[in-house]
Order: structure tokens, then sequence, then C-alpha cells
């Protein structure tokens, strides 16, 4: 069920999965994502796994409050102090989180900041918060390549905006399975059909932190797994390898064949993960 909530700065489009009574569960997508990010199946799944699943728009994605291309001025805590506010707004005291790419980085600030409230994460495809270490591998040169084009993408040409989308997904794909061009611009038309501006989510690009983190991804004292597609072209596993050699007692699990994405294929066995880590962990 879809549920707006209202913050100080205009609203959060939610959605919620499972009985109001189990666990809850709160999925955080990546930089650009809507609340689609999270497949439709992944959170049927994990919600049969007796988890109360939340799911929800970034603000400038979706049917959250969007603004003007380049007329974003709040910071990456912000997005991060959105999570607080979904707890709040549905009457969650404590909660697990599972974030995914920039979702792991604003989970990891939330377990910082308010302890008390996150009883585990779930890092999926991120990448360690504050990393003090030696350089770790980012984004490849065929998606930097990609998004040069953002410079000249006609916004107002439905068919442009849908294949430079499809085309992203394509490349964060890994060569496990068959990507499936069909399954993506069926995807990517429910995300455009979401929201007035789609040229806004690319607001996030643009954010810097308000805060110094260096090196306090290893403060983290709840429990935390980690999962990370082998070949992720975004984010490279040395980036999951590193969040679980500087948390103690964080477990990783490396999925060959996978890039920054959940695949089809995938989503049965991740359900399942996830819901022994978060019973592992407790409520």
């Amino acid at each position: 069920m879809e549920r707006m909530v209202e913050t100080v700065d205009g609203v959060r489009a939610t959605e919620s999965f499972g009985r109001a009574g189990d666990t809850a569960l709160v999925l955080v997508m990546g930089a650009t994502a809507s609340m689609l990010g999270w497949p439709d199946a992944f959170c049927t799944a994990l919600a049969d796994q007796n988890l109360r699943v939340i799911r929800f728009d970034h603000r400038d994605t979706g049917r959250s409050t969007t603004v003007p291309p380049g007329a974003a001025r709040y910071k990456i805590e912000d997005m991060a102090g959105d999570i607080v506010t979904i707890l709040d707004a549905y009457g969650i005291e404590r909660a697990h989180l599972a974030g995914m790419s920039l979702g792991g980085y604003l989970s990891q600030m939330v377990a910082l900041d308010q302890p008390e409230r996150i009883a585990s994460l779930c890092l999926i495809a991120s990448e360690p918060l504050g990393w003090d270490g030696a350089p770790l591998p980012h984004i490849s040169d065929a998606f930097m390549d990609h998004f040069r084009a953002l410079g000249t993408l006609d916004w107002s040409d439905a068919v442009a905006v849908t294949e430079f989308l499809v085309e992203s997904d394509r490349l964060c794909a890994g060569p496990g399975t068959a990507f499936d061009v069909q399954a993506a611009r069926t995807r990517v038309g429910q995300v455009l059909a979401r929201t007035d501006s789609p040229a806004s989510m690319f607001n996030h690009a643009t954010l810097d932190s308000a805060r110094d983190w260096t090196g306090r991804f290893r403060d983290i004292a709840c429990p935390v797994l980690v999962v990370h597609g082998e070949a992720d072209p975004i984010l490279p596993p040395e980036n999951g390898r590193a969040i679980a050699a500087g948390i103690e007692g964080a477990a990783l699990k490396v999925l060959p064949g996978v890039g920054h994405e959940i695949p089809p294929e995938q989503i049965r066995f991740l359900a399942s993960r996830i819901a022994r880590h978060v019973g592992a962990a407790g409520a």
C-alpha cells in the first residue's frame, strides 16, 4: 500500500508489503533511483519471510517532492534523515535497513547517528562510509562515457530518455544473466510514469556531505551483512570487501556473475539470506 509521508520540505512516497506486526525492514535504494529500483517480486519475497517491508521514493524521484534539475540544496545527510522520518511516520521504533549503492551509504549514516533505531544492516553493492584506506575502484570507463551523454539528452523526448535509461540498466548488468531489454523498457516506463521531472533524479550526482565521516564505518556496532556482485561495474567488489573487513563481525557474500543489480534469478536467494540475517540480529 502506498502512503505519503510529510516532511519539513515536502513529501516522501512510501509503500509497504507484509503485515504491520512483522519485523520491519526498510529498503533504501541508490542514487537516481525511485522505490521501483526494488523489484516487486523482491519485496514480496521478503514479505513472505514474515518481514514488514517498506520501500520509498528518494527526494527528486518518483512521487516524492522534486525540485528542478540543478536546484537541489539538500545534503546527503538530509537523505539519510528521510529514513528516520519514515520510521517515525510508520510508528517503528527499531528497524532493519537494507541499502543498495548510495542507499547503503545512507544506511551506514543512520546506523551511526541513531544506533538505537537500527537493528541490523544489509549493504548491497555499496561502499564504506568515510573510506580511509588506499583508493578503491569505482565507476567503469564505459559508464563514464555513457553519462557524458546527459549533457545533450533531450528530456522532452520520451524515446531518447527511455533508451538512455535502458542502456544504464544494461551497463549495470553482470554477465551471469542475459540482459532482458524488454523487461528493462517496461521498468523504465513505470519509472517515467511516476515522475513529472525525470531529469531531477540526477540532482543526486551533485550532492555534498555536510560532515566529515572519515573512518566512521568502522564504528558501526549492529550486525552487518555485505552483499556484492562479483562483476559490479559501478562499485567493484573491492568496495564490499572493504566494508566487511572494516566492521567487526560483518558477513560477506559475493555473488558470481552479478553486476550492480538485483537479477530476477537471485531474488529468492537474496530474500532468504536477508531474512536469516534479520532473524539472527533480532528485533
